[in-house]
């Protein structure tokens, strides 16, 4: 098996140990899937990913996303950490294409006025796809709150996609830094919807105009929070659209990470398109360690 070469980096952050960690491993086209999730799981992060060469040879790469336990098809934060770690390489990389099991991921690089890379805005894969609702008393039970702390006045908890589906459910303030994951409850939750998927992950929110606080909870994949959720805030900005019929775009200013001392700031904007309703989201990096990994 090869050595490869690793980066890590902080995403969603301008300061080190902050924003939500990545590992970016380049190469391993010959490393089976198996030796991959255990490189994931060896690194113990929300994400690791491998950096291949593309099926097609107009894109930048192919790029492999596992958690913990299982491979992704698509996820915010590895795409930003990715297009920081090949352009902070390649002076001359400023737009990116990558290809992910959604789809292809669109990357626009952000330099400073020294052409320091800064980090990254990503276009998701697919427009918002909208599943089935679920009762506000489950996702309070997931959560360890009372069924009034799920608010049902704009939406109800309902499960959510531009790549990789979430429940969404928005919180009263006061009660998202109660929200406690009970995993007996998600196993039995998961029992119930097996069509939510292996993950079943619940992303809650509150909101005070355009700005948002959120959280995010996958205990069952390995994640039990998740300091910054790219994936999970790009369908909320566009379920949140969805909801304003005669508004063209809205942009949101999403907090993540605060309860978990590793505060994170993402920039979505939702926006109507001939195919649906569609995100960019928006994150700065800061790299953090590199070095070599013995896939054998």
């Amino acid at each position: 098996m090869p050595v490869l070469p690793f980066s890590t980096v902080d995403v969603f952050t301008q300061e080190r140990f902050g924003g939500n960690p990545l590992a970016v491993v380049l190469g391993g086209a010959d490393v089976p899937d198996a030796v991959m999730q255990k490189v994931a799981a060896e690194f113990n992060l929300s994400e690791t990913v491998f950096v291949l060469p593309p099926a097609d040879p107009a894109h930048t790469a192919r790029v492999r996303i596992f958690n913990r336990t299982e491979e992704m098809a698509f996820a915010g934060h590895p795409m930003v950490g990715t297009a920081f770690v090949l352009a902070s390489a390649d002076p001359q990389l400023d737009v990116a294409t990558f290809e992910v099991l959604a789809g292809t991921v669109a990357v626009e690089i952000e330099r400073d006025a020294d052409r320091v890379v800064r980090g990254a805005t990503v276009e998701a894969p697919q427009p918002l796809s909208i599943g089935e609702a679920l009762p506000p008393e489950t996702v309070a039970q997931m959560l360890r709150l009372r069924p009034d702390d799920v608010r049902t006045d704009t939406h109800p908890p309902i499960l959510a996609s531009v790549g990789n589906p979430y429940i969404i459910a928005e919180l009263r303030d006061e009660a998202l830094a109660r929200c406690d994951p009970d995993l007996a409850v998600f196993r039995e939750t998961l029992a119930r919807y097996p069509q939510f998927g292996t993950r079943l992950s619940a992303h809650v929110y509150c909101r005070n105009g355009q700005t948002l606080r959120a959280r995010m909870f996958a205990p069952l994949a390995g994640t039990w929070e998740d300091p910054a959720t790219g994936s999970a805030n790009a369908p909320l900005a566009c379920l949140l659209l969805s909801l304003e019929p005669d508004a063209d775009e809205r942009r949101f200013e999403i907090h993540q990470g605060v309860e978990m001392g590793r505060p994170s700031l993402l920039h979505v904007t939702a926006r109507r398109a001939n195919d649906g309703i569609r995100a960019t989201l928006r994150g700065d990096c800061v790299a953090v360690s590199a070095g070599h990994i013995d896939c054998g």
